[in-house]
């Protein structure tokens, strides 16, 4: 087995042991590139049928291309597709202007609380990798949200040798993530290798393109050539800038990721 190849045994490991293990599930698709790696993964782990909804926590201001390629694949698919906003926020207004941490507060960690409860999820699959930015880091495989939404960071139980803690009490949901042990450079050769469709805002356009998908007033583009895979690949392979260095919320204050996620963001 190359690496490749262990990094999706794994994930394919984890979403089978979330489905016997945790109850009633769904998966969180943010239409960007890791989620698409993991809704391609859920279909070989489970023979091409997905047992469990796939959720989109709609801010109502993503980049509209996202929205027309999240309804257009999910209805080729015939996914099971669940769109949640947080509509009373959207009512009394709150957006970008009131503050990149309130906005996502209000519109995404809110929303998807909301949405957990309304479903009663016992447990949510997120693409979120360990590379990706320094909250992520750490992060369990298997990773536990109170009665109140919120994960305690500073206490995580080990996971070693693939095993991972399942048992949890009544009332907590959990966070499984099947791409932690992932990182940028092997989701693009992962995309590469398997000839995956991936959403075209990653190529660039008239000299730039999106490496981070989010809301469109929250996230930049950047400059580049690259208008394939394979040339995104090279261009990774060079840079030293951060994945997330284009989203706008990651610069508001050295720990405003920390702060959003301890409080149940994804």
């Amino acid at each position: 087995m190359n690496h490749l190849d262990m990094l999706e045994a794994q994930s394919v490991f984890i979403l089978r042991e979330a489905y016997k293990k945790l109850g009633k599930l769904g998966m969180l698709w943010s239409i960007g590139k890791d989620s698409t790696v993991m809704l391609w993964l859920a279909k070989k782990a489970f023979f091409g049928h997905c047992p469990f909804p796939f959720i989109h926590v709609d801010t109502t201001y993503k980049i509209p291309e996202m929205i027309a390629y999240r309804d257009k694949t999910a209805a080729d698919l015939g996914l099971d597709l669940i769109v949640y906003s947080n509509r009373e926020a959207l009512a009394a207004g709150l957006g970008p202007a009131s503050g990149r941490l309130v906005c996502c507060q209000a519109l995404k960690t809110e929303a998807l609380q909301q949405m957990t409860r309304q479903y009663a999820f016992d447990g949510l699959i997120v693409g979120v990798r360990r590379d990706e930015e320094g909250s992520r880091s750490k992060e369990r495989v298997f990773s536990e949200r109170n009665a109140q939404d919120q994960w305690d960071y500073a206490n995580q139980p080990p996971e070693l040798w693939d095993q991972f803690k399942t048992d949890f009490p009544k009332g907590h949901h959990i966070r499984v993530h099947p791409l932690l042990q992932w990182n940028e450079l092997d989701v693009w050769r992962y995309i590469e290798r398997e000839n995956m469709p991936i959403i075209d805002l990653y190529f660039a356009r008239d000299g730039e393109r999106y490496r981070s998908l989010g809301c469109a007033p929250c996230t930049g583009k950047i400059a580049s050539k690259a208008a394939t895979v394979a040339e995104i690949i090279v261009e990774l392979e060079k840079t030293s800038v951060a994945e997330r260095a284009g989203r706008a919320q990651d610069q508001e204050d050295s720990y405003a990721m920390q702060k959003l996620r301890k409080a149940g963001y994804m």
